[in-house]
């Protein structure tokens, strides 16, 4: 797993999993390996899913490359704590899962909490163990 800041503020951890790597076939497949994963979690809330891709091919000037052939996110929150307002700033969290004809490039945003990154990190690698 990668760990970059992305336009030179943003701190994000990427891992590409060929798909000859993984026995999973679609990027909805891995939503739903996420859902379990947050269901399953003891303080992490499911709250929706995002299709990146049908959103922005719906829109009229909406650009996506080529190479892309899907990018869904599943957002959750795993805030146990409300200590005042601001905190809500980094809430919730996602994860993307985009879809290339070879790969899956799997992305979150650093949470501020390292649990939850350590969680997150956990959750995206045992994607890569699952033959």
């Amino acid at each position: 797993m990668q760990q970059m800041i992305l336009q030179e503020k943003y701190p994000v951890f990427v891992l590409d999993i060929d798909k000859n790597e993984t026995h999973y076939k679609t990027s909805q497949e891995i939503i739903e390996f996420f859902k379990e994963k947050i269901n399953a979690h003891p303080v992490c809330t499911y709250i929706g899913e995002f299709d990146h891709y049908a959103h922005t091919a719906s829109l009229e000037n909406g650009e996506i490359n080529p190479e892309i052939k899907d990018c869904k996110l599943v957002l959750f929150c795993f805030g146990n704590k409300l200590p005042n307002g601001k905190i809500t700033a980094a809430r919730p969290r996602s994860i993307s899962v985009t879809e290339y004809n070879d790969k899956f490039e799997i992305a979150f945003l650093e949470a501020p909490a390292l649990i939850a990154n350590e969680v997150m990190e956990g959750w995206v690698k045992e994607l890569k163990n699952n033959l």
